[in-house]
C-alpha cells in the first residue's frame, strides 16, 4: 500500500506518457544522465533538452527530426514497424507491432524488460481549461498553445490494458491535486501526487 511505499522501496523504472510534459530538468534528479535512482523511458521532444535511458517516438514527423540530429546513433530510440521508414538507420523496433501511442508504448516497453515497478509522469491525458498541455507546445512537429488538446481516450484505453495485462507490476501515476483522474480499478495501481513522491524518493539509494 501506500505506507509501504513511503517507506522507501527502490524503484525498478520510471515510465512516461508524453513525459515530455514533464521537462528536461525535472527529470536530472531521477535517473538517465544524472542521478541514477532508475530507468527513464521517455517520449518524442525530451531529447531536447536530456537523454533518458529509452526514448520512444512513434510520430513520423518526430522521427525524422531525430534521425536528423541523429540521436538514435548514440541512444536507444524505440518505435514500430508501420512507422519506421526504410531510410531511418538506428532504431530498434517494439515486438509485438502494437501501434499504440508513445506514452503507452514506453510503459509497454518498460514491462518487457521485466521491471517491478514503474512510475508514470506526464500522463494527463486531458489538457487545461480547454487548451493542449505540453512543455513543448508551440515547437516543432507540436501543436500551439492556443489549441485544444490531442483526443486522450487512446493513450487511458492502451494505458488500462498494460496496466490489466501485468498484474505483478506495480504502477504509480504521480500527479498534482485536482487534475484528471484515472479510474483504473486495480491493485497494482496507484495515483499520488509530486510530494508524495518527493518523499517516496529521499529514500531510495542510487543503483549505479
Amino acid at each position: 500500500d501506500f505506507e509501504e511505499k513511503l517507506g522507501g522501496d527502490d524503484m525498478d523504472d520510471m515510465g512516461g506518457d508524453d513525459m515530455d510534459d514533464m521537462g528536461g530538468d525535472d527529470m536530472d534528479d531521477m535517473g538517465g544522465e544524472e542521478e541514477p535512482y532508475g530507468q527513464i523511458y521517455a517520449c518524442n521532444a525530451v531529447y531536447r533538452t536530456y537523454a533518458p535511458d529509452y526514448l520512444i517516438a512513434v510520430d513520423r514527423k518526430m522521427l525524422d527530426e531525430i534521425s536528423l540530429n541523429g540521436y538514435q546513433n548514440k541512444h536507444p530510440v524505440y518505435t514500430y514497424f508501420n512507422v519506421h521508414k526504410k531510410h531511418l538507420l538506428g532504431f530498434n523496433l517494439i515486438e509485438p507491432n502494437l501501434g499504440w501511442s508513445s506514452g503507452p508504448s514506453a510503459i509497454f516497453l518498460a514491462c518487457s524488460h521485466k521491471v517491478d515497478e514503474i512510475y508514470l509522469f506526464g500522463f494527463d491525458y486531458e489538457g487545461i481549461d480547454g487548451l493542449i498541455n505540453n512543455v513543448f507546445a508551440g515547437t516543432e512537429n507540436y501543436r500551439g498553445k492556443d489549441q485544444k488538446p490531442v483526443y486522450y481516450q487512446n493513450w487511458l484505453r492502451q494505458t488500462d490494458t498494460v496496466v490489466k495485462d501485468n498484474p505483478k507490476i506495480q504502477f504509480t501515476r504521480v500527479t498534482i491535486p485536482n487534475f484528471y483522474e484515472t479510474k483504473f480499478n486495480y491493485e497494482n495501481y496507484y495515483q499520488i501526487f509530486y510530494d508524495d513522491f518527493k518523499k517516496i524518493m529521499s529514500k531510495w539509494q542510487k543503483i549505479r
